[in-house]
């Protein structure tokens, strides 16, 4: 059975910061989720139209997928329903349109995996008296928001706290590439954060209200950039 979570607010939100850290050894700092690619094709070019560039992921992305899955994986980890985990791990592997966007999620999974365990913070997947099988509550080789969920689950960090958690770290990470990767000084990458704190909170509100057959993202122009980075000549990042 899984570890019972921790259920101290401090220690829950400690954890949270502790997830959402850029100094979280994954190595979600070696992929651009396509936007290298944007800023080669002058899609992106300044700090106005990475902001909208964004605003716009952060809508039809996040809000329709990742947000709205991450309240699922947590129920159904609540509940001890593997079956139900696996089922959204699978199906958010669907959701990921390209080679390089897949080997993101699946990368990402195993290194938070590898660490997780190493904190022995996975759950013990013991048979219970009488039973014949047992699913396991987390299917081999998760993706990263599943383990992603698993974690802040395990931490005790309330789900609505763990949805904006997630999109705080996404930004930031975004952020961090166009400070590498385009003529943005770290003021511009403050103010975009700015623009876009309210709409993070927006997109966690949205994606609670949202049913099941209305998920699933609606960005091809990531998509796009996303298939072409990878024959892109010269580039820093994995995606």
């Amino acid at each position: 059975m899984p570890t019972k979570p921790d259920t101290s607010p401090d220690l829950a939100l400690l954890g949270l910061l502790q997830l959402v850290s850029p100094a979280l050894p994954i190595g979600a700092f070696a992929f651009s989720q396509g936007l290298e690619s944007a800023f080669e094709l002058g899609w992106v070019r300044d700090e106005e139209s990475l902001s909208e560039w964004l605003s716009g992921v952060l809508e039809d992305g996040l809000t329709r997928c990742e947000l709205p899955v991450i309240d699922r994986l947590y129920g159904a980890f609540a509940d001890q329903q593997g079956d139900t985990v696996a089922e959204w791990d699978h199906w958010l592997a669907a959701t990921r349109e390209t080679a390089e966007l897949a080997a993101e999620d699946s990368r990402l999974g195993a290194s938070l995996t590898r660490l997780l365990g190493s904190l022995a913070l996975l759950p013990n997947d013991e048979r219970l008296p009488g039973e014949d099988s047992l699913t396991p509550l987390l299917p081999p080789q998760a993706g990263y928001v599943t383990m992603f969920s698993w974690a802040a689950y395990q931490r005790g960090i309330p789900v609505h706290q763990a949805q904006l958690g997630f999109a705080w770290a996404w930004l930031e990470n975004q952020l961090a590439v166009a400070c590498k990767a385009l003529p943005l000084g770290h003021t511009a990458a403050q103010r975009i954060i700015e623009r876009l704190r309210s709409e993070l909170v927006v997109a966690v509100d949205r994606a609670k209200h949202l049913d099941d057959d209305a998920l699933g993202p609606v960005l091809p122009g990531v998509a796009l950039a996303s298939a072409l980075h990878e024959t892109q000549y010269s580039r820093l990042f994995r995606s």
